[in-house]
C-alpha cells in the first residue's frame, strides 16, 4: 500500500466519522448583505458592520437563545 492509498483510506475514515457524528463546529451564519446585528446595509459580504456589532451578536446568541 503506497502513500496515496493510505491517504485515501484516511480521508474515507474521516469522512465517515464526520457524517456519523456531525461536524464538530456549528455552522456559522452566512452573510446577507446586511449587518446581522443592527441591519445596516453592507457593500461587501461581511456579516457585521463592526467588531462591536459582532461582539453584541455573539453575546446575544450565547446568552439569550
Amino acid at each position: 500500500m503506497d502513500i496515496a492509498d493510505q491517504t485515501q483510506e484516511r480521508i474515507e475514515r474521516l469522512t465517515e466519522a464526520e457524517q456519523r457524528f456531525g461536524a464538530a463546529k456549528p455552522e456559522s451564519p452566512q452573510p446577507t448583505g446586511y449587518c446581522l446585528n443592527c441591519g445596516e446595509p453592507l457593500a461587501d459580504m461581511r456579516r457585521w458592520c463592526s467588531a462591536d456589532c459582532r461582539d453584541d451578536w455573539e453575546w446575544f446568541n450565547a446568552h439569550c437563545l
